[in-house]
């Protein structure tokens, strides 16, 4: 009914109404919005609506400035300005005292980070974290790291990957699996059509950790996808499968499987998610300002199409751009600086990051034109393309031992 001044009050609205404006609230206006009202608290506090909400979020790249001046922040409103970023605390500038923060997954909202000796389950929106149990004993001589992180749909169970590994000169490896909330790590079998060799285990859950140092693996079909830095060969059912086959992890059934990449081989190579389709990006040579852009056509069937290649030389207006050479104290053109191309990170189907000489990004469409300079921070003079992912989400942590706001969160996210 109208107020006292014949104005609607937003509570008279029908509840399918009312549904349909939170759930296309950002995640921080929804969290102001459950302090409002106990009804709209209740209706943004379902599965239902939390997974539908984060569902409806971009995925903002995330880019390390590595401490100068700034480490981890998101890219935001990548298609209107590149220097919209938001920062991801605590990576506060200049304090080196902090133990060394890696990102290492991330998945529906949540982002796995390891700062030196723990690893920890984050939620940035919401300042919560909660440690993840090792998989072995602490003080044992056996290492271990987390290799992947997803969402068991048939249990609704957010589960990790850890691969372990003996300190011996000849170390064994084993496969671990976590659900989040528990603190009992399970031995998993490494299973894969027609392979029972030993050898052939060791081989790819060393792949799969060498993999995610270099980049995170890619979620897509209900699996997720590692793919070996450098094109190498794994035996499998006795006969070799070359040309840097990429490593598949059915999320569901548990097992793998190996299909195969683009026929191109060569440097640089990585996986990635374009809008719902598998994709992947290389270069002809170590040093080379070319990349080309890889599609799944047919993922069944294992076809992939040449999307598009992109020569860095050849962007549109970059001989006339400058940049300030911390060191030398001068403008330098950022011709002389396009070297070779050392990594790229895809924001759409027509517009990418790319980073060259360890010291910037630029962002330009598919066709060469120049979109600008990405910017994270006053003084800034280096920066790192992570691969990750950030879709901000409100599902809470599946934990006992949840950290709050008033103990050291993993990460917030205040405008820069």
């Amino acid at each position: 009914m109208p107020d006292r001044r014949g104005a609607t009050v937003l509570e008279d609205l029908p509840g399918e109404i009312i549904d349909m404006i939170l759930i296309r609230l950002p995640p921080k206006d929804v969290g102001r919005c459950r302090a409002v009202s106990t009804s709209w608290r209740g209706a943004t506090s379902t599965s239902e609506f939390m997974l539908e909400h984060r569902r409806r979020q971009p995925l903002l790249p995330i880019i390390d400035g590595q401490g100068r001046p700034a480490s981890f922040v998101v890219l935001r409103d990548a298609g209107a300005r590149a220097s919209s970023t938001q920062p991801l605390w605590p990576f506060v500038p200049g304090d080196k005292n902090r133990p060394k923060k890696a990102l290492r997954t991330s998945c529906d909202g949540f982002i796995i980070r390891y700062d030196g000796s723990q690893f920890y389950i984050c939620n940035p929106v919401t300042c919560k974290q909660a440690p993840l149990p090792w998989p072995h004993q602490v003080g044992q001589d056996i290492h271990s790291t987390v290799t992947g992180f997803y969402r068991h749909h048939p249990t609704g169970e957010y589960r990790v990957l850890w691969v372990s590994w003996t300190a011996d000169r000849l170390p064994k490896l084993s496969l671990y699996v976590l659900a989040v909330g528990s603190n009992k790590p399970r031995n998993v079998t490494v299973k894969m059509p027609a392979v029972s060799s030993p050898s052939v285990e060791h081989t790819l859950l060393a792949e799969m950790c060498t993999s995610t140092h270099s980049q995170p693996p890619v979620h897509h079909n209900g699996s997720l996808h590692w793919c070996p830095y450098f094109a190498k060969d794994i035996m499998v059912g006795g006969a070799t499968e070359g040309g840097g086959d990429i490593i598949v992890f059915d999320t569901e059934a548990e097992s793998f499987r190996l299909i195969r990449g683009p026929a191109q081989t060569g440097w640089n190579r990585k996986l990635f998610n374009m809008k719902g389709t598998l994709a992947f990006w290389g270069s002809s040579a170590l040093r080379s300002s070319d990349i080309d852009v890889w599609v799944m056509q047919d993922y069944e069937a294992g076809i992939w199409d040449l999307k598009y290649r992109i020569d860095l030389i050849k962007v549109e207006a970059s001989r006339q751009l400058y940049f300030t050479s911390s060191k030398k104290k001068k403008n330098t053109r950022l011709d002389s600086a396009m070297r070779s191309i050392l990594d790229i990170a895809v924001l759409s189907e027509r517009e990418v990051l790319v980073m060259f000489n360890n010291k910037l990004v630029l962002r330009c469409d598919i066709d060469g034109k120049f979109l600008g300079m990405v910017k994270i921070g006053n003084g800034q003079y280096c920066m790192k393309l992570t691969h990750h992912l950030l879709q901000e989400s409100i599902i809470q942590i599946p934990s006992h031992e949840v950290q709050g706001e008033d103990e050291e969160p993993a990460f917030s996210t205040g405008r820069a």
